[in-house]
């Protein structure tokens, strides 16, 4: 039998054995892989994960929440999605000695460690996957649109979404194979130049022609003309396509887990200046789109005002492909922690191998999964709504609130805990309207939709 000592030893060599291979693990996932981001690399990779999709709708969404409403909405929800986001930056390292490198390991701190990843973990799922299921949309209507812009007689294409939808998932199906955020810092900061100047040319079209709409005419700021049911739905909606655009707190700590810490410049420094120059991008893209779009083309703008505006044609077409750029992107920001989370799962729960192969199928599979889903559901407009109500509300505008009573526990009735309280009622609120009002909008597209044409 083995003398005490000589176990002890052999358990010490397993511990260190134990904790080698966690490093190695750790080092290999696409979250904690690489330490090394600058603060700009915050910037981008914001800019990238929130000027997307949903700016494009803003527009559409002033038709049914009006001039004083709507104006509200957009800068209450770019404050308090500001807010929200310092609490994330702050929280990464409030607990000494330990970095919160994912939105649930957070989650976990606040409230325990299985109801915190039963409360986070399917919230952000949806969330990603669902906005990696819209940019497939995106990208392949915008693809779409090129083509109609730039081809002249007979054009086969024109009318299959859904083949434009696969062609634009062919590039995704190398581009997830880049290990980390910081592989993937070029096609990132691409997207973010593309998402400024799309959004531009998204407001100084309209702002050039001013009121001069030759499709519909005279411009009009009155509501659509609708039953007041499908008024009050169409505001939920609205309002959900607004929550939509406001995305980047589902990846801002994976994000911040790429940048070097220390005690003495912890990464929330960067991390925070990275944050508050994407927030000022963010601003001058999204409020001249929603409010220039909306006052030029009144209550006739669509879901998409690129695919609305129809001149200059050339600027246009240029525009579309660099939503295209954008959402390529956009894409893969979404997709990493996706990526980390069944990436950790299949080496650590099921002890695989971690290797290129296994990032092949598993990435692949993915990739494949949102097409096919984008493929069946094209319904743009209505998909902004839902996944903005349904999830961005929540990861969003509450839940960090939520985190920051249990983690920071601010004293009952003072400014902090007043104005997060308020932030959670907001946001419960527009979780639960913009929800209804997007699940309306999907079922109306649905019951005239044929599938993959």
């Amino acid at each position: 039998m083995a003398n005490p000592s000589t176990r002890e030893a052999f358990q010490e060599h397993m511990q260190e054995n134990g904790h080698k291979k966690v490093k190695t693990v750790d080092e290999w996932l696409p979250v904690t892989g690489d330490r090394k981001a600058k603060w700009w690399y915050s910037a981008f990779h914001n800019v990238t994960a929130m000027v997307g999709a949903g700016v494009l709708g803003l527009p559409n969404a002033m038709v049914y929440l009006t001039w004083g409403p709507g104006v509200v909405v957009l800068v209450v929800s770019w404050m308090i999605t500001l807010y929200t986001l310092w609490q994330m930056v702050e929280m990464h390292e409030m607990v000494e000695g330990k970095r919160f490198d994912r939105y649930h390991e957070l989650g976990q701190e606040a409230f325990g460690h299985d109801l915190g990843l039963w409360i986070v973990v399917p919230q952000q799922l949806i969330v990603e996957v669902g906005v990696d299921i819209v940019y497939m949309v995106t990208g392949g209507t915008s693809l779409q649109n090129f083509y109609k812009l730039v081809c002249s007689g007979n054009c086969p294409m024109a009318h299959h979404t859904s083949a434009w939808i696969a062609i634009f998932s062919s590039v995704h199906f190398v581009l997830a194979q880049l290990p980390n955020f910081n592989s993937i810092a070029g096609v990132s900061l691409a997207a973010a130049i593309m998402s400024l100047s799309y959004s531009t040319i998204a407001w100084a079209i309209p702002a050039s022609y001013g009121h001069s709409t030759p499709l519909v005419g005279p411009v009009n700021y009155k509501l659509p003309v609708q039953s007041v049911s499908a008024h009050v739905f169409n505001a939920f909606n609205a309002l959900g396509t607004v929550a939509f655009a406001y995305a980047g707190h589902n990846v801002v700590l994976e994000i911040q887990a790429t940048i070097p810490s220390t005690k003495e410049r912890p990464s929330k420094i960067p991390m925070w200046r990275g944050v508050v120059l994407a927030y000022i991008i963010v601003a001058i893209c999204y409020f001249p789109v929603a409010l220039i779009g909306y006052w030029a083309y009144g209550n006739q703008v669509t879901d998409n005002i690129l695919g609305y505006v129809g001149r200059p044609r050339g600027v246009v077409a240029m525009a579309n492909l660099m939503v295209v750029v954008h959402v390529i992107g956009s894409y893969q920001i979404y997709a990493m922690p996706v990526f980390d989370m069944l990436e950790s799962v299949l080496v650590k729960r099921f002890r695989l191998a971690p290797s290129r192969k296994l990032r092949l199928v598993t990435r692949s599979l993915y990739v494949a999964f949102t097409a096919f889903v984008g493929m069946t559901f094209p319904f743009f407009g209505a998909l902004l709504g839902f996944f903005g109500g349904f999830a961005f509300a929540p990861t969003t505008y509450f839940l960090p609130c939520i985190m920051w009573l249990c983690i920071v526990k601010p004293k009952a009735f003072s400014f902090s805990w007043i104005l997060n309280w308020v932030i959670i009622f907001l946001g419960v609120l527009l979780m639960l309207v913009s929800s209804i009002g997007g699940l309306r909008a999907i079922i109306v597209s649905a019951s005239t939709y044929k599938f993959y044409e």
